[in-house]
């Protein structure tokens, strides 16, 4: 597969210096909380189904809420570190033009602008909803491979039904090694008759 220069792709960036264009200030300090603040909602999400669940008297320890409780936990961390990181990164980090300013005097190519690519990022984000509300109907095979061609379109694949048969490939071999070898089933969908 080729991917053209495209700045959500690492292979593009590799050795590159370079500056997310956004504005000072409160622009800035969103961006960096995006992270944070999307795994604070998933672990509340994780939360909510602990707290919910209906646990039999009987259960011992550690019991069905311990694990995904460790992950909640875990993830709360995890955005606790990534909050206070954005924070003093934006502290840190001194205006744009300044950098760059300084970059030129001693010398080095100032770090490259460039932007969020908006459509990128909505067709992964699109294609996980997707993925998520489609796997019971289509089931594993057909869903991650169509998760797989959506991955690689937002990446800039130039060659879709490559993409898409690699997609259902690897797809396969998933199914097959939790289905049949370790006897974890994923939804078969319309291949299995539901």
């Amino acid at each position: 597969m080729s991917f053209p220069a495209n700045p959500t792709s690492a292979s593009a960036v590799v050795g590159e210096r370079l500056r997310l264009v956004s504005g000072p200030g409160l622009a800035a300090l969103l961006k960096g909380l995006t992270m944070p603040l999307v795994l604070v909602g998933f672990a509340t999400y994780l939360v909510v189904g602990i707290v919910t669940m209906r646990v039999p008297e009987g259960a011992a320890f550690p019991g069905p809420q311990f694990f995904p409780g460790i992950i909640a936990a875990g993830l709360y961390a995890f955005a606790a570190v990534l909050a206070v990181g954005a924070i003093r990164e934006i502290r840190a980090t001194p205006d744009a033009l300044t950098a760059e300013l300084e970059a030129e005097r001693a010398g080095e190519e100032p770090p490259r602008p460039v932007r969020v690519d908006l459509r990128s990022f909505a067709w992964v984000v699109l294609s996980f909803l997707a993925f998520a509300f489609l796997l019971e109907i289509l089931g594993w095979i057909l869903a991650a491979g169509l998760l797989f061609w959506c991955i690689a379109r937002a990446f800039g694949a130039t060659r879709p039904v490559q993409s898409l048969i690699v997609g259902l490939t690897l797809s396969s071999l998933a199914y097959i090694g939790f289905d049949m070898a370790l006897g974890m089933p994923l939804p078969s969908g319309i291949l299995g008759g539901f």
